[in-house]
């Protein structure tokens, strides 16, 4: 990931998050916890009932900033702003909750060492043959979209740049790996359920002469709806079927379904400017060890991100000049 972040640094000047470097919106809101949860489902920051601000971030995956015609994977990160409870390590002097997620309901790889290959081929490819890339997008949009015709789907085609030209708006989100959800385990899920929201699902952007076309459709959404959200806990009830350290496998819904446990709500707003731009992206780190010992990640691919994702924000923060802070409360965010 370092060698991501140097390449990248290397040809613009600029130090970029080693994944996820392209963000497409940058939204901030609310989010309300909901009441009457059940004791397995009330932990952490979803103990008791409370409002707070929060971020989001939605982005592809890749480490140098492509044309939106390389169609990859989408992710979200979601920051809950003021939380309380014990740190995790490395992050006591925060005040943030960190949720880490990828349009997808199970991880690219099993563990550590597979997640390993994947970056490393990130990497060898990072700055190289755009344009081939982008021919080669088109071909794996093709295979994907024949394989969905037979009913399949294939992870696989999706994660070369076979992701088809959809609105990230209407994606259902997956923390992928497991956390602790207090004394449970769980994964986390959000789900739009506004019907401005719904009506994205799966709807095709325009890209044509659009290299940014995605942040576009975004931007122009934003500027008038409001967005509401689900955000789910599904929790682990069988270690067979739902395993800690095979983050590649999907946990079987019909055992224990996502189940709601608070609504985030963002209202109109420009959802993507310089300003916000420097404010939201420039000078804010996500990870998934930015939070409280309730959500401790779980397994290695989880362990290996700690390192990964400190080194990534500690270079941009190096080369950029411009030092790393959360946010403590809804005016450090505009909100």
């Amino acid at each position: 990931m370092r060698t991501i972040n140097q390449k990248t640094f290397d040809d613009f000047g600029h130090a970029n998050r080693s994944v996820h470097a392209k963000a497409h919106a940058l939204l901030t809101g609310t989010m309300t916890v909901l009441d009457g949860l059940p004791e397995a489902l009330a932990q952490g920051v979803f103990a008791k009932p409370a409002t707070h601000p929060i971020i989001m971030r939605i982005s592809t995956n890749p480490g140098d900033i492509l044309d939106d015609h390389v169609s990859v994977p989408r992710g979200l990160a979601l920051k809950i702003v003021g939380v309380e409870g014990a740190r995790l390590p490395g992050s006591e002097t925060l005040t943030s909750q960190d949720f880490v997620m990828i349009n997808a309901p199970a991880f690219s790889a099993p563990d550590a060492k597979g997640f390993l290959k994947v970056v490393k081929l990130l990497a060898g490819t990072t700055d190289k043959g755009e344009g081939l890339k982008r021919a080669l997008s088109a071909v794996l949009r093709g295979a994907e979209s024949a394989v969905e015709a037979l009913g399949g789907k294939s992870g696989t085609l999706i994660a070369l740049g076979g992701h088809p030209l959809t609105n990230p708006a209407g994606e259902t989100f997956y923390t992928q790996v497991p956390l602790r959800h207090g004394p449970y385990m769980a994964k986390l899920s959000l789900a739009p359920v506004s019907p401005e929201l719904l009506a994205l699902t799966d709807a095709e952007v325009d890209l044509k002469d659009k290299p940014n076309g995605l942040r576009d459709a975004l931007v122009v959404f934003f500027a008038t709806h409001r967005g509401e959200w689900e955000l789910r806990v599904q929790l682990a009830t069988d270690r067979e079927t739902m395993p800690i350290e095979d983050a590649s496998k999907v946990w079987p819904e019909d055992q224990s379904p996502y189940v709601a446990v608070a609504r985030i709500t963002v209202v109109p707003q420009s959802a993507y400017d310089e300003a916000r731009h420097q404010v939201l992206d420039e000078a804010i780190a996500f990870s998934p060890w930015h939070g409280i010992e309730a959500h401790r990640p779980l397994g290695s691919v989880m362990r290996a991100r700690k390192p990964a994702y400190e080194m990534s924000s500690g270079f941009r923060a190096e080369h950029n000049k411009c030092p790393i802070h959360d946010p403590k409360s809804a005016a450090d965010i505009g909100v």
